[in-house]
C-alpha cells in the first residue's frame, strides 16, 4: 500500500482544518432535531374536541428540504366505549400535509412521515402543527367530562 507523507507544517495543517471546517458549515447538518411544544386547551396532550384542536405545534427556518416526523397517538375508553379520531399535520394553519386516523381500539397508533420543505425553502419562517379530533366514542365522561378523549405526541422531529 502506497504511503502518503502527510505535512508537517502546523500552519499548513491549520489552514487545511479552517478550509474543511468552513465548508461543513456551509453544507449544514444532515440531522438537525426539532422540537415540538405542547398547545393544547386543557395544558396536557389530550383533547376531547370534535373539530380539530392543535396539540402540538413549532415554528422553523426551512433550511432542508424534509422534515422526517414521527408521531403517536391513542384514543380514550370511557364506560366500555372506546374513542376514535383523525389526526392532520398542517403548515403555516392552511397546508395540510398529512392526515390519518386513530382508530377506536383503544391502541396506539405510531404514524412516520416525511413531509416535502421544498415549497417553504424561501420563507423565514414555516409553522408546524400537529392536530386531533374525535370522531367517535362517547359523548359525556372522559378526562375532561365532554367525553372520550384522543392523546397525541410527536416521538421524532428531524429536519432532512
Amino acid at each position: 500500500m502506497p504511503k502518503v507523507a502527510k505535512n508537517t507544517d502546523f500552519l499548513q495543517q491549520l489552514a487545511e482544518v479552517r478550509e474543511e471546517v468552513a465548508a461543513l458549515r456551509r453544507a449544514g447538518w444532515e440531522r438537525d432535531e426539532l422540537p415540538f411544544y405542547p398547545t393544547s386547551l386543557h395544558g396536557l396532550v389530550y383533547e376531547d374536541n370534535t373539530s380539530f384542536t392543535t396539540l402540538w405545534e413549532t415554528v422553523l427556518s426551512p433550511r432542508t428540504a424534509k422534515l422526517s416526523l414521527g408521531l403517536v397517538f391513542i384514543g380514550d375508553v370511557v364506560t366500555a366505549t372506546n374513542t376514535g379520531g383523525d389526526w392532520q399535520v398542517v403548515f403555516n394553519d392552511v397546508t395540510v400535509a398529512a392526515s390519518g386516523t386513530v382508530p377506536a381500539t383503544f391502541a396506539f397508533v405510531f404514524p412516520a412521515l416525511t413531509l416535502d420543505l421544498s415549497p417553504y425553502r424561501a420563507a423565514a419562517q414555516l409553522k408546524v402543527q400537529v392536530q386531533i379530533r374525535r370522531t367517535s366514542g362517547a359523548i359525556t365522561g372522559g378526562k375532561y367530562g365532554g367525553g372520550g378523549s384522543i392523546g397525541g405526541a410527536p416521538r421524532y422531529a428531524r429536519l432532512l
